[in-house]
């Protein structure tokens, strides 16, 4: 038990000093990443104006149709190419990322390298 606290606690403090340096604007929106350990979520979030303009995760209609799993990094990459779908439909180019406290590795890197190759600057 008390290893998972301190994992908690390593994940909340690496967030916290993540979010204190990233800020996304209307016109340059943070990309937010949130990962369990079955699926990944992703937003496009406008931090001036407290809102988020839009999102997907690997419970959405688009990533089911590409048949994939969002544990694995093959789902990641599929999911990245899809937000990167979804932000150029809302006319979105260039965006902060915001690994949300994880490391820049697996999932998180495949997730990320998609959304460049889908035509996002970050």
């Amino acid at each position: 038990m008390k290893k998972l606290v301190k994992k908690q606690q390593g994940l909340k403090r690496r967030h916290t000093r993540v979010r204190g340096k990233v800020e996304g604007t209307a016109k340059c929106p943070r990309l937010c990443v949130t990962r369990s350990n079955k699926n990944l979520y992703v937003q496009f979030v406008d931090d001036v104006a407290g809102k988020s303009i839009c999102g997907v995760s690997t419970h959405s209609a688009d990533f089911k149709k590409t048949k994939k799993n969002g544990a694995t990094v093959e789902g990641a990459a599929a999911l990245g190419k899809i937000a990167a779908k979804a932000a150029q439909d809302k006319k979105i180019k260039k965006v902060v990322f915001d690994r949300g406290g994880n490391l820049y590795h697996g999932r998180i890197k495949a997730l990320a390298e998609s959304c460049r190759e889908g035509g996002l600057e970050f």
